[in-house]
């Protein structure tokens, strides 16, 4: 069944263009079709296509955003107009939290939510989302206390230094790192693409700080004269929606939307310069060329690219201590908006080989999470999405 899902959402020109090793992006097309029809054959055979059940435990959210599991079992789910929903035993709690400045349109609001590090004892709950209003917004983040019935009013942490007046590419997708700094992502704001270049514009980063809201010593530009760069962990980013740390391996790992294709999926490491938008597979919504290069000296190529784009939203990492799912230790799960899919990439290999995972699973999926059981919890997208938990049978 997996390897007829995975066949049929091939088409003729939707390549994934596998490039570690190689020096031009061109060099990675020549191979293709093999890897693809390898992964599928192997990778299908071993992932779970049934024995699973699906559960709902959350119905009626409004464009909600990101979800993240409290040791209680109980779950908080963002929702971009600035509520949060406190979801447990069948019940759900609506909460508007006091954002300072919060900016809900377009792309922008309430965004991602993940627990800090010390949060069984500090009951610390870290948000991002868009201030400001249209003529000028930023990515921010802020600090809440949850004491299990209501938040503190949130503290903001940190803004994102660079002002936009469009209400796109936030990114804002957050990650606590084992070293306990916030590794987030700022989008390239869409209209200021050439920013993502330039070390004194926190557009198009990846950033790196303390969970205070201080910047990290070791930061790769924390000498540069500008202290906007300060923060800066990697640069040369569209709109980076998935970060995860492969604990596994010891790798931070992202993905991001390009515009029309050269969706990517990369490796990072400090200081690292990821192309956009000088290097990209990627053309204009116009389909014009957005540059006339697939590779640049100095820019790193991605691990995968996918043209036409799948629209991925959110990433999880399925670690050697997951056992609910066996054939998905070592991947990384990715929903898309796009292809209406839930993908598995294996990380293990060194070939980022990817399958279709969970096929009864479909619709425009918004984001995904592992559980302390190693269950998969999955949130949909749009005006009326779900909240829905993946069991093995």
């Amino acid at each position: 069944m997996l390897k007829m899902a995975w066949f049929s959402q091939l088409k003729v020109n939707h390549f994934i263009h596998i490039t570690k090793g190689f020096n031009t992006k061109q060099c990675a097309c020549c191979l293709l079709l093999f890897g693809l029809f390898a992964a599928s054959v192997n990778a299908a055979s071993i992932l779970p296509t049934k024995n699973y059940k699906v559960t709902t435990i959350a119905s009626e959210l409004k464009s909600p955003w990101s979800m993240v599991e409290l040791p209680n079992d109980a779950w908080l789910v963002t929702q971009r107009d600035g509520h949060v929903v406190v979801v447990k035993e069948g019940q759900q709690l609506h909460i508007k939290l006091d954002l300072p400045g919060l900016y809900v349109g377009g792309q922008g609001g309430l965004l991602d939510v993940v627990l800090s590090p010390d949060y069984k004892r500090s009951k610390e709950i870290i948000f991002t989302y868009a201030q400001g209003e249209l003529d000028a917004n930023r990515l921010v983040i802020a600090k809440s206390i949850f004491d299990g019935v209501q938040f503190s009013k949130p503290e903001v942490i940190y803004k994102v230094a660079t002002d936009k007046n469009t209400p796109q590419h936030y990114a804002g997708r957050a990650l606590v790192l084992p070293d306990n700094t916030l590794l987030f992502s700022s989008g390239d704001g869409f209209d200021f693409r050439e920013q993502a270049q330039v070390l004194t514009s926190q557009l198009g980063k990846v950033l790196r700080i303390h969970l205070d809201g201080t910047i990290p010593k070791d930061n790769p530009f924390i000498n540069h004269e500008n202290r906007r760069a300060h923060a800066i962990f990697s640069l040369g980013h569209r709109n980076t929606q998935g970060l995860i740390y492969d604990y596994d391996a010891n790798h931070i790992i992202s993905h991001e939307h390009g515009p029309a294709g050269g969706d990517e999926l990369n490796y990072l490491t400090a200081g690292t310069n990821y192309g956009w938008p000088v290097i990209t597979y990627g053309k204009d919504y116009s389909q014009a060329r957005i540059s006339p290069f697939q590779d640049y000296p100095g820019m790193k190529q991605p691990l995968v690219d996918w043209t036409p784009s799948i629209a991925p939203s959110g990433m999880a990492y399925y670690g050697s201590k997951h056992t609910a799912f066996p054939s998905l230790q070592k991947h990384a799960i990715i929903t898309t908006l796009v292809d209406k899919k839930l993908y598995a990439i294996d990380l293990a290999t060194g070939q980022f080989n990817q399958s279709v995972a969970f096929p009864d699973v479909s619709g425009r999926l918004r984001d995904v999470f592992i559980t302390s059981h190693g269950n998969i919890a999955i949130l949909t997208d749009g005006e009326n999405a779900k909240l829905l938990l993946l069991k093995p049978h």
